[in-house]
Protein backbone atom coordinates (compact mmCIF):
# COMPACT_ATOMS: atom_id res chain seq x y z
CA UNK A 1 0.00 0.00 0.00
CA UNK A 2 1.44 3.38 -0.99
CA UNK A 3 1.73 6.50 1.10
CA UNK A 4 0.86 9.84 -0.43
CA UNK A 5 4.10 11.77 -0.09
CA UNK A 6 7.16 12.23 2.09
CA UNK A 7 5.51 15.18 3.78
CA UNK A 8 2.94 12.78 5.23
CA UNK A 9 5.37 10.33 6.83
CA UNK A 10 4.71 9.39 10.44
CA UNK A 11 5.67 12.18 12.87
CA UNK A 12 8.56 11.70 15.26
CA UNK A 13 8.16 12.06 19.00
CA UNK A 14 9.05 15.74 18.79
CA UNK A 15 6.83 16.59 15.85
CA UNK A 16 3.33 17.99 15.98
CA UNK A 17 0.54 15.58 15.25
CA UNK A 18 -0.71 15.51 11.64
CA UNK A 19 -2.68 18.60 10.72
CA UNK A 20 -5.67 19.42 8.58
CA UNK A 21 -4.01 18.47 5.30
CA UNK A 22 -2.38 15.26 6.52
CA UNK A 23 -3.12 12.23 4.41
CA UNK A 24 -5.61 9.67 5.65
CA UNK A 25 -3.57 6.50 5.32
CA UNK A 26 -5.10 3.07 5.02
CA UNK A 27 -1.81 1.35 5.81
CA UNK A 28 1.93 1.91 5.72
CA UNK A 29 3.87 1.51 2.51
CA UNK A 30 5.99 3.18 -0.10
CA UNK A 31 5.98 6.68 -1.44
CA UNK A 32 3.03 7.81 -3.52
CA UNK A 33 2.66 10.58 -6.12
CA UNK A 34 4.37 13.91 -5.60
CA UNK A 35 2.79 17.29 -5.20
CA UNK A 36 -0.35 16.30 -3.32
CA UNK A 37 0.12 18.57 -0.35
CA UNK A 38 -0.49 21.69 -2.51
CA UNK A 39 -3.61 20.02 -3.89
CA UNK A 40 -4.93 19.38 -0.39
CA UNK A 41 -4.20 22.99 0.51
CA UNK A 42 -6.08 24.08 -2.61
CA UNK A 43 -9.05 21.93 -1.57
CA UNK A 44 -9.06 23.59 1.85
CA UNK A 45 -8.83 27.07 0.31
CA UNK A 46 -11.66 26.23 -2.13
CA UNK A 47 -14.09 24.78 0.42
CA UNK A 48 -17.56 26.06 -0.44
CA UNK A 49 -16.48 27.19 -3.93
CA UNK A 50 -17.98 24.53 -6.19
CA UNK A 51 -16.56 25.82 -9.50
CA UNK A 52 -13.05 25.86 -8.04
CA UNK A 53 -13.51 22.37 -6.58
CA UNK A 54 -14.76 21.08 -9.94
CA UNK A 55 -11.59 22.39 -11.56
CA UNK A 56 -9.49 20.62 -8.94
CA UNK A 57 -11.48 17.41 -9.45
CA UNK A 58 -10.86 17.57 -13.19
CA UNK A 59 -7.13 17.92 -12.58
CA UNK A 60 -7.23 14.97 -10.15
CA UNK A 61 -9.05 12.91 -12.76
CA UNK A 62 -6.04 13.18 -15.07
CA UNK A 63 -3.62 11.65 -12.56
CA UNK A 64 -5.36 9.74 -9.79
CA UNK A 65 -5.65 5.96 -10.11
CA UNK A 66 -8.83 4.13 -10.97
CA UNK A 67 -10.25 1.31 -8.84
CA UNK A 68 -9.26 -2.23 -9.67
CA UNK A 69 -6.13 -1.28 -11.59
CA UNK A 70 -3.52 -1.95 -8.90
CA UNK A 71 -3.74 1.20 -6.76
CA UNK A 72 -7.27 1.02 -5.38
CA UNK A 73 -6.08 1.70 -1.84
CA UNK A 74 -4.23 4.82 -2.95
CA UNK A 75 -7.37 6.13 -4.66
CA UNK A 76 -9.36 5.60 -1.48
CA UNK A 77 -6.66 7.34 0.57
CA UNK A 78 -6.89 10.36 -1.70
CA UNK A 79 -10.69 10.48 -1.51
CA UNK A 80 -10.61 10.06 2.27
CA UNK A 81 -8.03 12.81 2.60
CA UNK A 82 -10.18 15.25 0.63
CA UNK A 83 -13.18 14.35 2.81
CA UNK A 84 -11.14 14.85 5.98
CA UNK A 85 -10.48 18.40 4.81
CA UNK A 86 -14.01 19.15 3.62
CA UNK A 87 -16.79 16.59 3.25
CA UNK A 88 -18.57 18.56 0.54
CA UNK A 89 -15.36 18.70 -1.50
CA UNK A 90 -15.34 14.91 -1.55
CA UNK A 91 -18.92 15.03 -2.86
CA UNK A 92 -17.52 16.99 -5.81
CA UNK A 93 -14.46 14.81 -6.41
CA UNK A 94 -15.95 11.32 -5.98
CA UNK A 95 -18.67 11.36 -8.71
CA UNK A 96 -16.35 12.94 -11.28
CA UNK A 97 -13.70 10.29 -10.66
CA UNK A 98 -16.33 7.54 -10.60
CA UNK A 99 -17.69 8.68 -13.97
CA UNK A 100 -14.21 8.52 -15.51
CA UNK A 101 -13.75 5.02 -14.08
CA UNK A 102 -17.11 3.93 -15.53
CA UNK A 103 -16.13 5.25 -18.95
CA UNK A 104 -12.85 3.34 -18.78
CA UNK A 105 -14.60 0.14 -17.69
CA UNK A 106 -16.97 0.54 -20.64
CA UNK A 107 -14.04 0.62 -23.04
CA UNK A 108 -13.87 4.37 -23.62
CA UNK A 109 -10.83 6.60 -23.21
CA UNK A 110 -11.51 8.77 -20.13
CA UNK A 111 -8.78 11.21 -21.16
CA UNK A 112 -11.10 12.35 -23.95
CA UNK A 113 -13.93 13.07 -21.50
CA UNK A 114 -13.83 16.84 -21.24
CA UNK A 115 -15.46 18.96 -18.58
CA UNK A 116 -16.94 18.05 -15.21
CA UNK A 117 -18.91 14.81 -14.85
CA UNK A 118 -21.51 13.36 -12.52
CA UNK A 119 -23.17 9.97 -12.07
CA UNK A 120 -26.98 9.88 -11.88
CA UNK A 121 -28.26 6.38 -11.11
CA UNK A 122 -30.90 6.92 -8.41
CA UNK A 123 -34.58 6.12 -8.90
CA UNK A 124 -37.57 7.85 -7.33
CA UNK A 125 -41.33 7.32 -6.95
CA UNK A 126 -43.28 8.56 -9.93
CA UNK A 127 -40.12 9.22 -11.95
CA UNK A 128 -38.83 7.20 -14.86
CA UNK A 129 -36.11 7.87 -17.40
CA UNK A 130 -36.56 5.81 -20.56
CA UNK A 131 -34.10 5.06 -23.33
CA UNK A 132 -35.48 4.42 -26.79
CA UNK A 133 -33.72 3.68 -30.04
CA UNK A 134 -34.53 5.97 -32.94
CA UNK A 135 -32.62 4.08 -35.61
CA UNK A 136 -29.51 6.22 -35.57
CA UNK A 137 -28.96 6.25 -31.82
CA UNK A 138 -30.58 6.42 -28.41
CA UNK A 139 -32.76 9.18 -26.99
CA UNK A 140 -33.53 9.71 -23.30
CA UNK A 141 -36.88 11.02 -22.11
CA UNK A 142 -38.27 11.37 -18.60
CA UNK A 143 -37.03 12.46 -15.20
CA UNK A 144 -34.13 11.51 -12.95
CA UNK A 145 -34.05 12.41 -9.22
CA UNK A 146 -31.11 13.11 -6.91
CA UNK A 147 -28.88 14.66 -9.57
CA UNK A 148 -26.23 16.45 -7.55
CA UNK A 149 -24.76 19.63 -9.06
CA UNK A 150 -26.47 18.96 -12.39
CA UNK A 151 -26.76 22.68 -13.11
CA UNK A 152 -22.99 23.19 -13.09
CA UNK A 153 -21.83 19.91 -14.64
CA UNK A 154 -21.02 19.35 -18.30
CA UNK A 155 -21.73 15.64 -18.69
CA UNK A 156 -23.05 12.69 -16.71
CA UNK A 157 -23.25 8.94 -16.71
CA UNK A 158 -27.00 8.28 -16.41
CA UNK A 159 -28.95 5.05 -16.00
CA UNK A 160 -32.23 4.66 -17.87
CA UNK A 161 -34.86 1.98 -18.42
CA UNK A 162 -34.56 0.07 -21.69
CA UNK A 163 -37.11 -1.59 -23.96
CA UNK A 164 -36.15 -5.07 -22.77
CA UNK A 165 -37.14 -4.33 -19.16
CA UNK A 166 -33.68 -3.66 -17.75
CA UNK A 167 -31.57 -0.60 -17.14
CA UNK A 168 -28.49 0.56 -18.97
CA UNK A 169 -25.91 3.31 -18.58
CA UNK A 170 -25.44 6.20 -21.00
CA UNK A 171 -23.12 9.16 -21.37
CA UNK A 172 -25.09 12.39 -21.72
CA UNK A 173 -24.28 16.01 -22.54
CA UNK A 174 -26.03 18.02 -19.82
CA UNK A 175 -25.74 21.19 -21.94
CA UNK A 176 -28.13 19.80 -24.54
CA UNK A 177 -31.26 21.90 -25.09
CA UNK A 178 -33.46 18.97 -24.08
CA UNK A 179 -32.02 18.86 -20.56
CA UNK A 180 -33.81 20.84 -17.86
CA UNK A 181 -32.31 21.04 -14.36
CA UNK A 182 -34.91 21.91 -11.76
CA UNK A 183 -33.95 24.19 -8.90
CA UNK A 184 -34.09 21.91 -5.84
CA UNK A 185 -35.75 23.05 -2.63
CA UNK A 186 -32.66 22.13 -0.63
CA UNK A 187 -33.45 22.88 3.02
CA UNK A 188 -30.72 20.71 4.53
CA UNK A 189 -28.07 22.34 6.72
CA UNK A 190 -25.60 19.73 5.50
CA UNK A 191 -23.98 19.78 2.03
CA UNK A 192 -25.58 23.13 1.30
CA UNK A 193 -23.29 23.72 -1.69
CA UNK A 194 -24.15 20.27 -3.16
CA UNK A 195 -27.90 20.47 -3.86
CA UNK A 196 -29.49 17.43 -5.49
CA UNK A 197 -32.54 17.99 -7.65
CA UNK A 198 -34.51 16.48 -10.51
CA UNK A 199 -33.28 16.59 -14.10
CA UNK A 200 -35.76 16.22 -16.96
CA UNK A 201 -34.77 14.88 -20.36
CA UNK A 202 -36.71 15.53 -23.56
CA UNK A 203 -35.39 13.32 -26.38
CA UNK A 204 -31.77 13.90 -25.40
CA UNK A 205 -29.17 11.96 -27.44
CA UNK A 206 -27.15 9.55 -25.33
CA UNK A 207 -24.16 7.30 -25.91
CA UNK A 208 -24.68 3.73 -24.65
CA UNK A 209 -22.07 2.36 -22.25
CA UNK A 210 -22.16 -1.40 -22.83
CA UNK A 211 -25.46 -3.27 -22.69
CA UNK A 212 -28.52 -3.67 -20.50
CA UNK A 213 -27.74 -4.27 -16.81
CA UNK A 214 -23.98 -3.99 -17.41
CA UNK A 215 -23.78 -0.95 -15.12
CA UNK A 216 -25.03 -2.85 -12.07
CA UNK A 217 -23.38 -6.20 -12.76
CA UNK A 218 -19.80 -4.98 -13.33
CA UNK A 219 -17.34 -5.19 -10.40
CA UNK A 220 -16.79 -1.45 -10.73
CA UNK A 221 -20.29 -0.80 -9.37
CA UNK A 222 -19.18 -2.32 -6.07
CA UNK A 223 -15.84 -0.54 -6.20
CA UNK A 224 -17.57 2.81 -6.68
CA UNK A 225 -19.80 2.15 -3.67
CA UNK A 226 -16.71 1.46 -1.59
CA UNK A 227 -15.11 4.69 -2.81
CA UNK A 228 -18.08 6.54 -1.34
CA UNK A 229 -17.51 4.70 1.94
CA UNK A 230 -13.88 5.87 1.90
CA UNK A 231 -15.22 9.43 1.70
CA UNK A 232 -17.52 8.81 4.67
CA UNK A 233 -14.62 7.47 6.67
CA UNK A 234 -12.39 10.38 5.70
CA UNK A 235 -15.05 12.78 6.96
CA UNK A 236 -15.11 10.92 10.26
CA UNK A 237 -11.32 11.23 10.49
CA UNK A 238 -11.69 14.99 10.10
CA UNK A 239 -14.19 15.12 12.97
CA UNK A 240 -11.99 12.92 15.17
CA UNK A 241 -9.06 15.22 14.44
CA UNK A 242 -11.22 18.17 15.52
CA UNK A 243 -11.83 16.42 18.84
CA UNK A 244 -8.19 15.46 19.33
CA UNK A 245 -7.10 19.00 18.53
CA UNK A 246 -9.62 20.42 21.01
CA UNK A 247 -8.10 18.24 23.75
CA UNK A 248 -4.61 19.37 22.80
CA UNK A 249 -5.72 23.01 22.86
CA UNK A 250 -7.26 22.50 26.28
CA UNK A 251 -4.06 20.94 27.57
CA UNK A 252 -2.03 23.91 26.31
CA UNK A 253 -4.33 26.25 28.23
CA UNK A 254 -4.00 24.20 31.42
CA UNK A 255 -7.12 21.99 31.14
CA UNK A 256 -5.98 18.39 31.23
CA UNK A 257 -8.44 15.93 29.66
CA UNK A 258 -10.20 13.72 32.17
CA UNK A 259 -10.56 9.95 31.95
CA UNK A 260 -13.83 10.16 30.02
CA UNK A 261 -12.27 12.44 27.40
CA UNK A 262 -9.25 10.17 27.05
CA UNK A 263 -11.38 7.04 26.89
CA UNK A 264 -13.45 8.63 24.15
CA UNK A 265 -10.31 9.50 22.19
CA UNK A 266 -9.11 5.93 22.59
CA UNK A 267 -12.42 4.61 21.29
CA UNK A 268 -12.18 6.90 18.29
CA UNK A 269 -8.66 5.64 17.60
CA UNK A 270 -9.58 1.96 17.60
CA UNK A 271 -12.83 2.54 15.71
CA UNK A 272 -11.18 4.48 12.91
CA UNK A 273 -8.03 2.38 12.78
CA UNK A 274 -10.04 -0.82 12.48
CA UNK A 275 -12.19 0.59 9.67
CA UNK A 276 -9.19 2.01 7.82
CA UNK A 277 -7.33 -1.29 8.05
CA UNK A 278 -10.38 -3.17 6.80
CA UNK A 279 -10.68 -0.77 3.88
CA UNK A 280 -6.98 -1.29 3.12
CA UNK A 281 -7.33 -5.08 3.16
CA UNK A 282 -10.33 -4.92 0.86
CA UNK A 283 -8.49 -2.67 -1.60
CA UNK A 284 -5.54 -5.05 -1.64
CA UNK A 285 -7.87 -7.99 -2.21
CA UNK A 286 -9.56 -6.22 -5.14
CA UNK A 287 -6.24 -5.55 -6.85
CA UNK A 288 -4.93 -9.05 -6.18
CA UNK A 289 -8.05 -10.72 -7.55
CA UNK A 290 -7.93 -8.53 -10.64
CA UNK A 291 -4.31 -9.51 -11.15
CA UNK A 292 -5.06 -13.20 -10.74
CA UNK A 293 -7.99 -13.03 -13.17
CA UNK A 294 -5.76 -11.39 -15.77
CA UNK A 295 -3.08 -14.09 -15.53
CA UNK A 296 -3.08 -17.75 -16.35
CA UNK A 297 -3.69 -19.71 -13.15
CA UNK A 298 -1.29 -22.65 -12.67
CA UNK A 299 -3.07 -25.99 -12.76
CA UNK A 300 -2.02 -26.95 -9.24
CA UNK A 301 -3.52 -23.72 -7.83
CA UNK A 302 -6.68 -23.46 -9.85
CA UNK A 303 -9.05 -25.32 -7.53
CA UNK A 304 -7.88 -23.36 -4.48
CA UNK A 305 -8.22 -20.01 -6.24
CA UNK A 306 -11.68 -20.90 -7.48
CA UNK A 307 -12.77 -21.82 -3.96
CA UNK A 308 -11.40 -18.57 -2.57
CA UNK A 309 -12.96 -16.50 -5.35
CA UNK A 310 -16.33 -18.10 -4.69
CA UNK A 311 -16.35 -17.06 -1.06
CA UNK A 312 -16.39 -13.33 -1.65
CA UNK A 313 -18.22 -11.41 -4.37
CA UNK A 314 -17.57 -7.74 -5.17
CA UNK A 315 -21.03 -6.81 -3.89
CA UNK A 316 -20.49 -8.73 -0.64
CA UNK A 317 -17.27 -6.77 -0.24
CA UNK A 318 -19.12 -3.53 -0.88
CA UNK A 319 -21.87 -4.27 1.64
CA UNK A 320 -19.31 -5.15 4.31
CA UNK A 321 -17.16 -2.10 3.65
CA UNK A 322 -20.06 0.32 3.46
CA UNK A 323 -21.67 -1.10 6.60
CA UNK A 324 -18.39 -1.07 8.52
CA UNK A 325 -17.56 2.49 7.48
CA UNK A 326 -21.10 3.74 8.12
CA UNK A 327 -21.07 2.24 11.62
CA UNK A 328 -17.70 3.85 12.34
CA UNK A 329 -18.99 7.20 11.10
CA UNK A 330 -22.12 7.02 13.24
CA UNK A 331 -20.04 6.18 16.30
CA UNK A 332 -17.61 9.04 15.65
CA UNK A 333 -20.50 11.49 15.23
CA UNK A 334 -22.01 10.32 18.52
CA UNK A 335 -18.81 10.22 20.58
CA UNK A 336 -17.44 13.55 19.38
CA UNK A 337 -20.82 15.28 19.48
CA UNK A 338 -21.55 14.21 23.03
CA UNK A 339 -18.05 15.08 24.27
CA UNK A 340 -17.70 18.47 22.63
CA UNK A 341 -21.22 19.59 23.44
CA UNK A 342 -23.23 22.43 21.89
CA UNK A 343 -20.60 25.17 21.92
CA UNK A 344 -18.57 24.17 18.83
CA UNK A 345 -21.75 23.25 16.95
CA UNK A 346 -23.00 26.78 17.55
CA UNK A 347 -19.80 28.81 17.10
CA UNK A 348 -17.14 26.75 15.25
CA UNK A 349 -18.12 27.11 11.59
CA UNK A 350 -15.76 24.46 10.18
CA UNK A 351 -16.63 21.84 12.79
CA UNK A 352 -20.37 22.51 12.58
CA UNK A 353 -20.26 22.25 8.79
CA UNK A 354 -18.28 19.02 8.94
CA UNK A 355 -20.75 17.44 11.36
CA UNK A 356 -23.80 18.50 9.31
CA UNK A 357 -22.26 17.50 5.97
CA UNK A 358 -21.19 14.05 7.15
CA UNK A 359 -24.46 13.31 8.96
CA UNK A 360 -26.32 13.86 5.69
CA UNK A 361 -23.77 12.15 3.43
CA UNK A 362 -23.71 8.91 5.41
CA UNK A 363 -27.49 8.65 5.05
CA UNK A 364 -26.74 7.26 1.60
CA UNK A 365 -26.10 4.02 3.44
CA UNK A 366 -29.24 1.87 3.52
CA UNK A 367 -28.67 0.55 7.03
CA UNK A 368 -30.45 -2.67 7.89
CA UNK A 369 -31.65 -3.14 4.31
CA UNK A 370 -28.03 -3.44 3.19
CA UNK A 371 -27.38 -5.80 6.10
CA UNK A 372 -30.36 -7.87 4.94
CA UNK A 373 -28.78 -8.15 1.48
CA UNK A 374 -25.51 -9.19 3.06
CA UNK A 375 -27.31 -11.69 5.27
CA UNK A 376 -28.94 -13.24 2.21
CA UNK A 377 -25.57 -13.63 0.52
CA UNK A 378 -24.07 -15.03 3.73
CA UNK A 379 -26.88 -17.57 3.98
CA UNK A 380 -25.93 -18.80 0.51
CA UNK A 381 -22.33 -19.30 1.65
CA UNK A 382 -20.85 -16.03 0.39
CA UNK A 383 -18.74 -15.27 3.45
CA UNK A 384 -15.04 -15.76 4.27
CA UNK A 385 -15.88 -17.30 7.66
Amino acid sequence: MQELSKEHSAPSAGDAVPGTHAAVRLSDGGEGPDGLDPLFQAVSASAGNVPALLCLAQEAGKEWPKPGEGNTGLLWELLATVAAIDVAAARVFEPHLDALAILAQAGHDPSRASGAWGVFAAEGPGMRLAAESNGSGVLLSGAKPWCSLAQVLDHAVVTAHTDDGGRAAFAVDLRHAGVTCEEPEWVARGLQEIPSGTVRFDRVPAQPLQGTNWYFSRPGFAWGGMGVAACWLGGAVGIARDYRDSLRAGRLSGREPDQVALASLGELDRTLTSALQYLAGTAEGIDQRRQVSAEQVPADQGSSLQRNAGRITPWSDALRVRGTCAAAVERVLTVVGSNRGPGPLAFDRTYAKRMADLALYVRQHHGMRDDAQLGSLTLKGGAPW
